[in-house]
């Protein structure tokens, strides 16, 4: 049980001390979305943590999982049942961590966090009531981003183990992965680390679409920008029946003699 005021380098200083004080669960109420990709870092780190009911405004929380890292990480927590997710109607002014035995609010200063602490027993049990109540009425919150072990697990399976080193080796050297400029989306990685695999255009798509990363169409017309901007090439290959399937590769020799990540690094560089 938290008593006193916290005044520490990091939100996640905070987190990690309301997850080891939690007993069985722990809210975390109308977190930013620095405070919610710290959640998915924290909670990581717990062998056993407690379940965390993250009850969120929903633009943020929508923002937040635009990075296909985070989100997908964020659903490997809700398929094990660490983590829940409900979206707030109206939005208190702070973002609170509160169990029945203990309230903090987060205030995020120039360069320390304070994680405020209150004291009066009867307002933190209220306050747990008050917020237990509106999540029971509040709707759940639909990620629709696969689990990055199924991702990978799947990866494995349909294309190779080297794809899925190679799709580790990528998502390690990003900050982010959220597109448009800022890192490389999921389905640009996907098409990148199936052209140095040398993997048929429609096995990755359709591996893709089969877990729901994104439609078949989605990986066509991001293989046409890829393709446009010299980064990959494609050979055909004859089946016996219908039209040849195209075999990815990478764009030129240089490409294809470099590291997968400074692959990823050109792709950024000519993508942005």
């Amino acid at each position: 049980m938290i008593r006193s005021d916290l005044y520490v380098e990091s939100t996640g200083e905070v987190l990690v001390e309301s997850l080891e004080s939690a007993q069985d669960e722990l809210f975390l109420v109308n977190p930013t979305r620095d405070t919610m990709e710290e959640l998915v870092t924290t909670v990581q780190g717990f062998d056993d943590p407690p379940v965390v009911k993250l009850f969120a405004d929903e633009d943020p929380l929508k923002d937040v999982i635009k990075d296909f890292i985070i989100a997908s990480s964020l659903a490997d927590l809700v398929a094990d049942d660490v983590v829940t997710i409900r979206t707030l109607g109206d939005v208190p002014r702070s973002s609170l961590l509160l169990t029945d035995t203990f309230l903090i609010s987060l205030v995020v200063g120039n360069e320390r966090v304070a994680g405020l602490s209150a004291s009066e027993e009867s307002f933190i049990g209220s306050t747990h009531s008050h917020y237990e109540g509106r999540w029971q009425s509040a709707e759940s919150f639909s990620l629709r981003t696969p689990p990055l072990t199924r991702i990978r697990e799947t990866l494995e399976e349909d294309i190779g183990s080297g794809a899925v080193e190679d799709f580790d080796r990528v998502l390690d050297c990003l900050e982010t992965a959220r597109g448009d400029g800022d890192g490389l989306d999921e389905v640009t990685i996907a098409l990148l680390v199936a052209a140095n695999n040398g993997v048929l255009l429609y096995d990755v798509s359709r591996w893709g679409e089969d877990i729901r990363l994104a439609s078949k169409a989605t990986f066509s017309r991001s293989k046409n920008r890829l393709e446009d901007k010299g980064l990959i090439d494609t050979e055909k290959v004859p089946i016996d029946v219908g039209r040849p399937r195209l075999r990815l590769r990478l764009g030129d020799g240089e490409l294809r003699a470099a590291d997968i990540e400074a692959v990823a690094e050109r792709a950024q560089e000519k993508l942005n």
